[in-house]
């Protein structure tokens, strides 16, 4: 292998200096021209014998030892695309030196054969004005045929008249990837206006950009990060907004080199705020248990849903069934997983979970085997106003769902909890756990085996925290935080579900997974993150404000139950959570009371589930504000195995 790798790099090498004498040599008819040129020059084109044979004796020597000056000068440099004063500067040197040796050598070396002072110096001159004259042309066809070759370009406005919008003008004309053509600048006072920039005209001022370019016919606008305040900014995009002028943000020089690189605000990178390895799956158990089988999934157009879906069809199941309400997501998820799967045969169910006699239905006819229950509500402050529907749709939906894979005769259930579970502060939590517990006691009286999978936060998920601080920060801020001390477990979508499905393959039944969420992340540091990621600064471009804790969050979200201890299993990024089971009849008794209460008072339904979770820590149980519940906040227990 290491021979190998010395030959390939001996063979890059070779090639290198193969493409420099190639370059050396192109130069040849010029110096060779240049050089015939100064003598017809110094002797006003009457040139006798003499001088003719003088000039073609010494023309090989001379175009030779230039040759050599040159290749050791410029070596294996891109003679074509580049032409700056630093190239000016070397190509004077190459000329004055190589004329230097052409000077002494035929005063040493051949004094009978005198070539005239005055033919070294225009042969200088020649030289420098002709190779860069030749350059600076094949640059100029190289810039100019690329607008030529793309029609154009889409023609923008630079918002700088300076270093960086001289840059950014000469960076859009060489490269070929970059579909603009530039058609004007845009200068932060009028001192510029009227002047030009690389042939382009300084149009007019920032505070009136968008009336420039819709005068123009231009629909773009280029801005490099940090020519301009944050506040200035903002409102260009506003402008930009109202007037159908689209303004994108560039990185800055000093951003790219600092390695802050992408347009802002850019789309952020989840991987890049969680920083964790991929999950590792049991593939052969996971093909064992899933291939050839039908599975259902509910809520399957939403954003955990759809990647289940997505993560299952690679394991190659005969039929998948994907139930949700939701039209429009499941249009577009119909049309993406026949593209990518098309062997599989896929049945989209319009259906509404609480509905007992429709989803009855679709369990007659798709007769599933595995079942993926990730249809839920899950925003906790629209629960605490609407708590009847969080009954309805966490607590009575998945008792539903459960008694029909029961009677069916499923092989596998799997339902998807949450971290709000435990301890719960919150109405949405407590139906979780409620519906947790349900779970729990069917598998022990039922052959299909029923499991529970409880996880954090998903990141990216709709409606979560990052597509609403990445729209905050589209609209130049300000970021909100409900508390600065605000901490949360957090797992990407295809980690989750991954995980998702391994526990459902691990079951035996009556168990509840908890998957590792690594360590907990600041909200505050999550948005600082985002922030910075995004080419911004915190304070300057986009600020955070502080809005404060709303009803049933809390400050830490916890991994245990009080009483509850989790055990390992084989995988290392899932635990079991074992604790104390409550009776079916006892939980079966306190759901109907819950569902005889969906319509009735808020707080009528907080007293039966406080009946039902003793430890339920809602504000409004305890008599307390919710300042004070989240003061009595626990420390967090990170995710441990069991020693």
């Amino acid at each position: 292998m290491r021979n190998l790798q010395e030959l390939i790099d001996t063979g890059k090498r070779r090639l290198k200096q193969r493409q420099t004498w190639v370059n050396v040599l192109l130069l040849a008819p010029i110096f060779t021209g240049v050089y015939l040129f100064a003598w017809m020059l110094r002797f006003e084109g009457q040139l006798d014998n003499l001088p003719w044979r003088q000039a073609t004796v010494s023309l090989g020597f001379i175009v030779a030892l230039k040759l050599a000056v040159f290749a050791g000068f410029f070596g294996g440099n891109n003679w074509s695309r580049y032409l700056t004063f630093h190239d000016l500067g070397t190509l004077a040197q190459a000329a004055t030196i190589s004329s230097m040796i052409m000077l002494f050598g035929d005063f040493l070396i051949v004094p009978d054969r005198d070539i005239p002072r005055s033919v070294f110096l225009m042969d200088w001159c020649g030289t420098i004005v002709g190779i860069g004259a030749v350059r600076a042309m094949v640059r100029w066809v190289r810039e100019r045929g690329k607008e030529i070759m793309s029609g154009g370009g889409q023609p923008v406005l630079i918002v700088g008249a300076n270093d960086t919008g001289e840059a950014l003008l000469r960076e859009i004309r060489r490269n070929t990837s970059l579909p603009y053509r530039v058609d004007g600048f845009i200068a932060s006072d009028s001192t510029s206006v009227g002047s030009k920039i690389g042939g382009v005209r300084v149009l007019g001022t920032t505070e009136d950009t968008c009336k420039i370019a819709k005068r123009h016919g231009l629909d773009q606008v280029l801005i490099t990060a940090g020519d301009l305040p944050g506040k200035q900014v903002r409102q260009l995009v506003s402008d930009g907004k109202r007037d159908g002028v689209n303004v994108s943000v560039l990185p800055s020089f000093e951003q790219l080199l600092n390695g802050r690189v992408g347009l802002r605000p850019r789309e952020v990178s989840i991987e890049d705020l969680l920083r964790r390895d991929p999950v590792q799956l049991e593939q052969e158990k996971l093909h064992t248990w899933l291939k050839g089988r039908t599975i259902l999934v509910t809520g399957g157009a939403g954003s955990i849903g759809s990647e289940i879906c997505r993560q299952l069809l690679q394991f190659g199941p005969a039929k998948l069934v994907v139930v949700d309400r939701n039209e429009c997501n499941q249009f577009f998820l119909e049309r993406e997983l026949q593209a990518d799967f098309p062997d599989v045969e896929l049945a989209i169910c319009m259906a509404d979970g609480c509905d007992p006699r429709r989803m009855e239905q679709v369990f007659e006819d798709h007769k599933p085997s595995v079942v993926f229950h990730a249809a839920a509500y899950k925003h906790v402050p629209l629960m605490e106003v609407n708590r009847g529907q969080a009954v309805k749709n966490i607590v009575s939906l998945t008792k539903n769902l459960a008694d029909l894979a029961d009677s069916h005769n499923v092989e596998s259930f799997v339902m998807i909890s949450t971290d709000k579970a435990v301890n719960p502060t919150s109405v949405m939590g407590a139906c979780k756990r409620v519906a947790e517990l349900y779970v729990q006691s069917l598998a022990e009286s039922s052959s299909c085996r029923f499991v529970t999978v409880r996880f954090g936060n998903v990141l990216d998920s709709a409606g979560s925290v990052i597509p609403i601080f990445r729209q905050q920060i589209a609209r130049g801020g300000p970021i909100t935080v409900t508390d600065a001390n605000m901490v949360r477990y957090f797992m990407m979508i295809p980690e989750a579900s991954q995980l998702v499905i391994q526990a459902g393959c691990m079951g035996a039944g009556g168990e509840i997974f908890v998957l590792d969420m690594g360590e907990p992340v600041r909200i505050m540091d999550l948005a600082r993150d985002m922030i910075q990621l995004s080419g911004l600064t915190v304070g300057d471009d986009i600020e955070i404000e502080i809005s404060g804790i709303r009803p049933g969050e809390k400050l830490y979200e916890e991994l245990h139950i009080d009483g509850e201890r989790h055990v390992e299993t084989s995988h290392p990024k899932i635990m079991v959570a074992e604790s104390t089971k409550m009776n079916r009849f006892e939980i079966v008794r306190g759901i109907k009371r819950l569902e005889n209460l969906v319509h009735m008072p808020g707080n009528l339904i907080m007293d039966e589930l406080h009946q039902l979770i003793p430890q339920l820590r809602h504000a409004e149980v305890l008599g307390k504000s919710v300042e004070e519940v989240t003061d009595d906040a626990p420390t967090i227990l990170p995710f441990r195995r069991a020693a």
